[in-house]
């Protein structure tokens, strides 16, 4: 699947709507699992807008673990502030979309 790039006011729409939901997942000291990545996987392609909360990671290692879930999960960061990070991944059958880019 073939990964279309957001435009700004694209991401800024998706951070925007990030900021009414709480993080749905925890990436804590057993770093970047198998499970974790199963996980992600799966609230992405339920809710395609997933915010995700860094336990004990300096700036450095959130900014090369940001790097690794995208390349893993083929999302997009849309951003992230402090602890948090959100992601977007777009359903492929647009029956089954919950959030509309615009």
């Amino acid at each position: 699947m073939e990964i279309v790039p957001l435009t700004s006011s694209q991401k800024t729409r998706l951070r925007g709507l990030g900021q009414t939901i709480d993080p749905a997942v925890k990436l804590g000291k057993a770093g970047f699992t198998p499970a974790f990545t199963r996980e992600l996987a799966r609230l992405l392609a339920a809710r395609e807008l997933v915010k995700l909360r860094f336990e004990g990671a300096d700036r450095h290692e959130r900014a090369a673990l940001i790097t690794q879930i995208e390349a893993a999960s083929g999302s997009v960061c849309v951003g992230s502030v402090g602890h948090t990070a959100l992601f977007y991944l777009q359903n492929p059958d647009p029956e089954k979309r919950v959030v509309t880019v615009g």
